[in-house]
Parts: structure tokens; sequence; C-alpha cells
């Protein structure tokens, strides 16, 4: 899975309001080595790579994260929320999930050891 991050830079330089508290919430809770591209939608330059993306996806918000699957499908979130409990802190559901998939392969394997 690969991540980028597409914030928004204002006219003066910083980056907006929305986008420091979401990067200050992803350094907080550990998550920003995940994040493996930042793009910047620059309000000064209306070619930016940000701008680019956001209108390849039809985004009009930022900070937003695209999310390509090691399957190639891609997900785009808008909603930090959203995008930290789906993709950076999965429910214990679906690991729970993935958990019973693991042990039914395994348990279907030849030359295991009896208990």
């Amino acid at each position: 899975m690969r991540i980028t991050m597409v914030k928004k830079v204002l006219a003066t330089g910083e980056d907006c309001r929305k986008c420091k508290e979401v990067r200050q919430r992803l350094e907080q809770g550990g998550y920003l080595p995940r994040i493996h591209r930042t793009l910047v939608a620059d309000e000064r330059d209306p070619n930016s790579a940000g701008w680019m993306v956001a209108a390849q996806y039809g985004v009009e918000t930022a900070p937003f994260f695209v999310v390509r699957h090691d399957d190639g499908r891609e997900q785009v979130y808008t909603v930090f929320m959203s995008f930290l409990h789906e993709v950076l802190e999965p429910r214990a559901e679906q690991a729970a999930d993935a958990d019973r998939e693991a042990l039914t392969r395994l348990a279907g394997r030849d030359n295991l050891d009896m208990l």
C-alpha cells in the first residue's frame, strides 16, 4: 500500500490550518512515516502537483489522501478520521478476520504435526 497526502499551501506560503492540524496528528500518532509522498496544492501556483491530483480525483478540500492498494485499487479519503480508522488504525474486526483467514490456510496445509 502506498499513501499520498495532498496538502494546501496558502498564498502567504503557510500550510492551511486544517493541513497543519492533520500533519500534527500524524506526527503525534507516529503515522507520518507511513505517508510515502506529500504533494502540495500551492495557491501561488495553479499548476502545482497537488492541484493536478485534486482535479484528477475531483477533490476540492485539503488535506486529502490517496491510498493505492497492492492490488492497484485507489481510494481517496477527504475526511481525516475515516482515513485514520480505515487505513492507519484498521478495526480489530478486520484484523481478526485476517487472523481467521490465516489460521484456516494454515490448518489446510499438509505435513503439519498434530498436537
